[in-house]
């Protein structure tokens, strides 16, 4: 037996031995991988792990990592086309159209897949979970799966959460769909354009996108959530939330507030003045609110003691009362003024004047004036004060410039009376009634200053003299008189003598009489000797 294969040996060609060894390929599948078997491109079959051997040049064998589900397949749609009996025990196939979109689960991770496209997934090492979705039906993907994904970016799907404060609206191409309750929800975002505008429960009046559009295209959502105002060209409206002014809406004006906003409507065709109530609430409230109504109100404040004039569109239309006063500025002009009824004085200062005999004066002159008929005032004259003003210069001049020096020191009243009888005649057609004129001060130039002082010194020495002589001859005339009467009648010398001792007495603590009063008599008159 040896001898005969050691024969067999000898006639054996070695070189065409080891030739047709190199014909013969072997393959080794680890445990973890799966092989795709290819002899010239064509698919053959697939190989679980182990060692293959295979006779022939052209055997191919493409490992894939189970570790990784999804089998990356080269031509995988056409290898499906011709051999999927043969694939579909090994791949769970996963195909969308163009309407549809697929969420994968492969253990603990998701994918998604977006219209027309194929993937492949291995089978049995990790477990693989496929649903596929109809977005002609909805975009939405289903509650239950939006939990599974929480946390997972998926390719293609848009995930959004709404507090309970708020409240979403869903958008496709720019287009209103519905309201999103709080909550969260995913959509599927492929080859169109999704997005959600989350507004805010607790402001009343949002910014809602395209008002006119949700108001005209969705009134069933208008109707469940909002409170729409629509106003015509004579009507303005408030909106209160909570009691407070949170809006005040023009002419004309369309608007959506959440439900349980309160919208008050007014016609200011006819009257477009604001009652007592709403001047309280829109101008003398809360800062917020007054800054509303800046721009869509006129409004006057008639001090105690003054009076308004009130104009629309230019014509006059009533006097205001004391008190603040509002109207609705949409579609009129408005325009008032407010004049003092108390006595008001005008200043005329530093007027420089030369008198009849050409002395430069300086004067201040002072007027009370009021208005009595503000209507005339206002439509006879553009500046009350100003026309005052220049009239009471006018006819100050005209006074002084009539008169002597002499004569205005001697009666400055003449001055007031020319300028009061002059100014009246003026105002009086224009509801305006002079009170007082008074010409404060007449200043004279220095050296005018020094002559009138010099006069007056003079005047009043002169008058001193006379005073002077004039007492001393009544004391001399009184002197002669009592001589007289004391030389005819003894009595009255008698009295004088004892006047004259009382005084004496007056001056002495002690007095010693010796003898009679008589003799004390002699005796003083001899001591005044």
């Amino acid at each position: 037996m040896f001898y005969r294969l050691s024969k067999l040996f000898q006639r054996v060609q070695f070189p065409k031995l080891f030739g047709s060894i190199s014909m013969w390929k072997t393959f080794y599948i680890k445990p973890n991988e799966i092989g795709i078997l290819y002899h010239r491109s064509d698919f053959k079959k697939i190989l679980q792990p182990g060692t293959y051997t295979y006779f022939g040049r052209h055997w191919q064998v493409q490992t894939h990592d189970l570790n990784q589900p999804e089998a990356k397949i080269e031509n995988l749609e056409l290898l499906l086309r011709n051999h999927e009996a043969e694939l579909e025990p090994y791949l769970a196939i996963v195909k969308t159209t163009f309407n549809q979109a697929a969420l994968v689960r492969c253990g603990q991770n998701w994918v998604g897949f977006g219209p027309n496209q194929i993937h492949a997934f291995w089978r049995g090492f990790i477990e693989v979970e496929s649903h596929i979705f109809d977005l002609e039906e909805s975009l939405e993907l289903p509650a239950q799966f939006v939990q599974q994904v929480r946390g997972i970016a998926i390719n293609g799907l848009k995930k959004f959460s709404i507090s309970e404060a708020e409240i979403g609206l869903l958008y496709v191409q720019n287009n209103f769909v519905r309201p999103l309750e709080a909550g969260e929800y995913a959509f599927w975002a492929v080859n169109r354009d999704v997005s959600v505008r989350i507004l805010s429960r607790i402001v009343p009046n949002p910014d809602f996108p395209l008002e006119d559009v949700l108001i005209e295209q969705h009134p069933d959502f208008v109707a469940a959530y909002c409170q729409a105002v629509q106003l015509e060209n004579h009507q303005v409206a408030i909106a209160r939330y909570l009691g407070k002014v949170i809006a005040i809406l023009p002419p004309t004006s369309r608007k959506l507030f959440w439900r349980g906003v309160e919208v008050e409507v007014i016609d200011i065709s006819s009257n477009a003045k604001l009652p007592p109530n709403l001047v309280a609430e829109l101008i003398s409230g809360s800062p917020e609110v007054q800054l509303l109504g800046r721009d869509c109100l006129h409004i006057c404040d008639v001090p105690a003691q003054h009076v308004g004039l009130l104009y629309i569109d230019r014509e006059f239309q009533s006097q205001l009362p004391p008190g603040r006063h509002a109207w609705w500025s949409f579609r009129r002009a408005f325009q008032t003024e407010v004049f003092d009824l108390r006595l008001v004085n005008i200043e005329v200062s530093g007027q420089d004047i030369l008198s009849k005999d050409k002395v430069p004066l300086r004067l201040n002159l002072t007027a009370g004036f009021r208005i009595q008929d503000p209507l005339k005032a206002r439509n006879g004259l553009s500046d009350v004060a100003d026309f005052l003003y220049k009239e009471l210069q006018f006819a100050l001049r005209a006074a002084v410039g009539e008169k002597t020096l002499d004569a205005l020191l001697e009666d400055k009243g003449a001055i007031d009376r020319s300028i009061a009888e002059y100014i009246r005649t003026k105002t009086s057609e224009y509801g305006i009634e002079v009170d007082s004129v008074g010409v404060k001060d007449i200043i004279l130039p220095g050296e005018i200053k020094t002559i009138l002082s010099k006069v007056v010194e003079a005047e009043k020495a002169a008058q001193a003299n006379v005073v002077r002589r004039r007492e001393e001859t009544a004391a001399t005339r009184s002197m002669l008189n009592t001589a007289k009467v004391m030389e005819d009648n003894p009595v009255a010398l008698r009295l004088k003598e004892l006047e004259i001792l009382e005084r004496i007495a007056e001056k002495i603590d002690r007095i010693q009489v010796n003898g009679s009063l008589d003799s004390i008599l002699t005796e003083l008159i001899r001591i005044n000797r």
